[in-house]
């Protein structure tokens, strides 16, 4: 089942990639209207509700699908996350430099790669090295303590708002959102995961329970984003609208090394080419964001590929 939400995903994105490089008017009929038609065939298969956010960087050339539906972020959230931390080292407010203790208190799900290298009484990694955990390999853990380092969930959604972007929200910790996704409530930012009080309120869950807590998290505004504003994000990214070069460039340059989603918008593609992108996965929700790079000189492509309730 998963595999086929990938499978979509990259179906969307191929005949976008089309669409656009063949200079399809968008608002005549024939290519367009066809590539709206596959769309809707997707999402059928999916069983879920696709959007799509598309800007060639060169011409400013948009495609939009559900541009104004608000979904999930997943771990795409990390994206505006990495952005303000960046700010508040341009503004001297902290360093990548800066060394941070990583405790076995910070540990939670989605935490393979610092568990790994954790031992008593902890491990001290640089700014620099969690950003890269958070962007590579989507750890979670080391995301909150990036969140923390970008001064809370609440500084990172403000300074969406400051450049300009009002649809995309920051409000919870991952494992925060992940907790409440599965319905256990007991947990708010700040809080220290606890594994046993987790398992022990999961336990006692019933799947109507849980599905009823999966609804509620869908309609939660929280920690979501449409397509359109996510496609402008990336769109400021690229064009230094947000951070200055040299962390407009650092960003990126962590991005093309992005190590998970290898099914998704790079999966297909091929071999070599350059692909700037954030995955995001909880539950029904299959996400992938990012920028590819054209063949030979026809440009960049801004890609917002996101699946909810799949």
């Amino acid at each position: 089942m998963k595999q086929k939400f990938m499978i979509s995903s990259m179906c969307v994105f191929i005949i976008l990639f089309s669409c656009l490089n063949t200079n399809a008017q968008l608002k005549a009929k024939g290519p367009v209207d066809n590539l709206i038609q596959e769309i809707v065939r997707l999402e059928k298969i999916t069983g879920g509700l696709i959007g799509i956010g598309s800007i060639h960087l060169e011409t400013e050339k948009s495609f939009y699908y559900n541009e104004g539906v608000r979904y999930p972020m997943a771990s795409t959230y990390k994206l505006p996350i990495a952005v303000q931390l960046l700010s508040r080292v341009e503004n001297g407010e902290t360093q990548l430099t800066d060394m941070i203790s990583v405790e076995k208190s910070d540990l939670h799900p989605g935490s393979g790669t610092i568990s790994q290298m954790l031992d008593e009484p902890g491990v001290m990694l640089s700014l620099h090295n969690l950003l890269e955990l958070m962007l590579l390999v989507s750890d979670n853990s080391a995301a909150d303590l990036c969140i923390k380092s970008a001064g809370g969930t609440a500084a990172v959604t403000q300074k969406m708002r400051e450049i300009g972007i009002d649809d995309i929200d920051i409000s919870r910790s991952t494992f925060v959102l992940i907790a409440q996704s599965l319905g256990i409530t007991i947990f708010k930012e700040g809080d220290v995961y606890d594994e046993i009080k987790a398992y022990r309120v999961m336990s006692q869950l019933t799947e109507l329970m849980r599905e009823k807590a999966w609804q509620e998290f869908l309609s939660d505004l929280r920690d979501t984003a449409t397509p359109d504003a996510m496609a402008k994000l990336l769109q400021k990214i690229w064009c230094r609208k947000v951070l200055n070069n040299e962390n407009s460039q650092l960003l990126l340059d962590i991005m093309k090394r992005c190590q998970t989603g290898k099914d998704r918008i790079r999966g297909m593609l091929p071999p070599g080419t350059t692909v700037y992108n954030k995955t995001g996965t909880i539950h029904k929700v299959v996400n992938d964001i990012g920028i590819v790079r054209l063949p030979g000189d026809t440009g960049n492509i801004v890609t917002v590929i996101f699946i909810k309730d799949a």
